[in-house]
């Protein structure tokens, strides 16, 4: 038996292949511990860490042992109190009271485990993904992708392909070596012919052996491998089609918006940024206010700014078609769109808010998300997208009323189809 003691220093991140294995063993334990983690947290703690803990009858291993049945006969050394046909009593409980289990746990402690940053958002992102990509369009800055391109002789040793090498080492063998190759074997059937007809001292004989052992030379003198004969694996850089999305965020930002319901809207915003920005890095986000006015504001103005008003809900679609003629060619661009409303609105302005939608919106965009704010007594502008949301399948209209049912409603829009 040998032995082996790695004696190197272990580098920073010396366990990261046993965790990989770690993580795809314990896959579906460990989704499940991220989504009840995610029902005790608040939007703010989405990005941090997290310990989960895996039950311990989760985490036990495959052994082999005696299968029931048949007579099994052991030897217990060192037993002086019991023979043959006694029956030994059951140990007992982790309580220290002999003959008595301990009912109160399984023996086996749960395994904690602690997801990093990283690791949590991607169990949480996972099965999620923008609903109806398909357009592709290189964009406007493209990524360049890593591609094969063919083989070089000039190269790093990483990259060396060695079966191509001794192909090439093979062949050039074979192309140097074929004159000796075919002169030593008319040699030989010479020197044969010689054998058969003439005395072993004919000088003839010796000449053709020396001949014979001169090609045979030349032939072993033809390197195994050369310099010439290596091959390197080649890549080049080359643009790579990208997806082109873009996001709608549409929020309002009214008088009857009150901070609580702001707070669920900027809650749901936060989720949808945080998931496009993790899974879509060129994925542009439009981010629209609006009360009677709309208005396209920078990321930090549309979570933060405390500015309020009447209810117009139709200027914010009004701006977003203008803002897709201008910049978004459908043709080029997957266009998506999510609302967080109350659903207060001026009643007229409700039918402007539905022709909008069915004229100028929907027949452009991939997918558009309606959320509604405290949806206990609904509103105009519910019934209208209702009609809507017959009407076209890339239309999906969910309440929220909680912070508990943010989670669920995001997933539920945003879940992945099955192929």
């Amino acid at each position: 038996m040998s032995r082996f003691i790695d004696r190197r220093l272990n580098a920073k991140n010396k366990s990261a292949v046993n965790r990989q294995r770690f993580l795809h063993r314990f896959h579906k334990q460990i989704r499940r511990a991220v989504a009840d983690a995610i029902s005790r947290r608040s939007v703010t703690d989405i990005e941090s860490g997290e310990k989960i803990k895996i039950p311990g009858r989760d985490t036990s291993e495959p052994v082999f042992h005696h299968g029931l049945g048949g007579r099994r006969e052991v030897v217990l050394p060192g037993n002086k109190k019991f023979v043959s046909g006694d029956r030994v009593p059951r140990p007992g409980g982790s309580s220290g009271q002999e003959g008595q289990a301990d009912t109160s746990t399984d023996g086996i402690d749960d395994f904690v485990f602690e997801l990093t940053r990283d690791e949590f958002l991607e169990y949480f992102f996972e099965d999620l993904e923008l609903p109806n990509l398909v357009k592709t369009q290189l964009a406007r800055e493209p990524v360049q992708k890593s591609v094969r391109a063919g083989y070089t002789s000039d190269g790093v040793a990483a990259n060396l392909h060695v079966l191509r090498s001794l192909r090439g080492a093979l062949a050039r063998r074979t192309a140097l070596s074929a004159p000796y190759v075919r002169k030593k074997r008319e040699l030989e059937e010479e020197l044969e012919t010689l054998l058969g007809h003439e005395e072993e001292d004919d000088p003839r004989i010796e000449a053709l052996r020396e001949e014979i052992a001169q090609m045979q030379r030349k032939i072993d003198g033809v390197p195994f491998i050369d310099t010439f004969d290596l091959r390197y694996r080649n890549r080049v850089q080359a643009p790579s089609p990208t997806a082109q999305a873009v996001m709608f965020c549409l929020m309002d930002v009214s008088g009857s918006m009150d901070q609580d319901k702001k707070d669920l809207a900027k809650r749901f915003f936060l989720l949808l940024y945080l998931f496009l920005r993790r899974n879509y890095e060129k994925t542009d986000v439009v981010f629209i206010r609006h009360h009677t006015v709309a208005q396209e504001v920078g990321e930090e103005e549309f979570f933060y700014s405390r500015e309020s008003g009447g209810t117009v809900v139709s200027s914010a679609l009004e701006l977003m078609r203008d803002v897709i003629r201008e910049r978004y060619s459908p043709r080029e661009w997957n266009i998506y769109g999510a609302q967080a409303s109350d659903g207060d609105n001026w009643p007229e302005d409700s039918n402007n808010c539905h022709l909008l939608l069915t004229k100028d919106l929907m027949p452009l965009v991939q997918y558009y998300a309606y959320i509604e704010i405290d949806n206990s007594d609904p509103k105009g502008l519910w019934s209208e997208y209702e009609r809507i949301a017959a009407a076209w399948p890339n239309f999906a209209m969910r309440a929220i009323g909680e912070p508990g049912e943010i989670y669920p409603v995001f997933r539920e829009l945003f879940k992945k189809k099955q192929a």
